[in-house]
């Protein structure tokens, strides 16, 4: 008989529907659960303001993009975090979730600013595919090493590609570089982090800027990524 579970995640899903909140994090819970987590889902980030919980918590999976956050949510998640409450998600749902509070830009370490498309020339219609384009995430020398990355190797996408405003606390294991094409005002090329970890306080913070939908969620690489930052969160 197995064990009961030892460690508590929870799951903090909603804003925007466009990216598949329910159906993208439904891709990690098991994976949590058979790494002994009991896993409780909540649709909004109210439970951040609940000081008991946040005590017992380990591990915050959130996928909530462009949603808004009080301030006593904040505070009870920056808290849970600075004394050891780990922190992980992909895309918007942690890079662009509550775009009220530079205090909790300044905790991911890292804002999404917007994501370059195709020729305009070329767009017909308002359908999400105008933004996919085909990029590389490029693993740095400090990837080689680390639990998240180790084994993996550079790799292509056509998705959304972040171009996201950043500090230098943050420990980058991977970026990709926005090129410059004839259509775009930028007169260099800008290398943006893609996957990064964070340390604040006693705690963890993991974010994968790929994962705009399901199937870029399936691929291997990013799949294991995801996957490898989120034990690597948890206290």
């Amino acid at each position: 008989m197995p064990s009961a579970p030892s460690k508590l995640a929870i799951v903090v899903r909603g804003g925007w529907d466009g990216h598949a909140p329910i159906e993208a994090t439904d891709l990690f819970i098991p994976h949590l659960e058979a790494n002994g987590y009991e896993v409780r889902i909540f649709d909004s980030p109210a439970p951040y303001a609940d000081p008991d919980l946040m005590a017992r918590t380990d591990l915050i999976m959130q996928c909530n993009t462009m949603a808004t956050i009080a301030r006593d949510e904040l505070a009870g998640l920056r808290a849970a975090i600075a004394n050891g409450t780990g922190m992980a998600g992909w895309h918007g749902g942690i890079a662009d979730s509550y775009r009220n509070s530079s205090d909790y830009f300044q905790l991911i370490g890292a804002q999404f600013a917007c994501h370059p498309g195709k020729d305009p020339a070329t767009i017909t219609g308002d359908g999400p595919e105008n933004n996919y384009v085909p990029y590389t995430v490029n693993l740095l020398p400090a990837a080689a090493d680390h639990p998240i990355t180790r084994g993996l190797a550079d790799f292509d996408l056509v998705t959304e590609q972040y171009w996201v405003l950043w500090d230098r606390y943050l420990d980058v294991l991977a970026t990709t570089t926005q090129k410059v094409r004839p259509w775009d005002e930028w007169h260099r090329e800008i290398t943006s982090p893609a996957i990064w970890t964070r340390r604040w306080g006693k705690g963890r913070i993991f974010v994968c800027t790929p994962g705009h939908s399901l199937d870029v969620l399936a691929h291997p690489t990013v799949h294991t990524v995801i996957e490898r930052g989120l034990l690597w969160a948890g206290r």
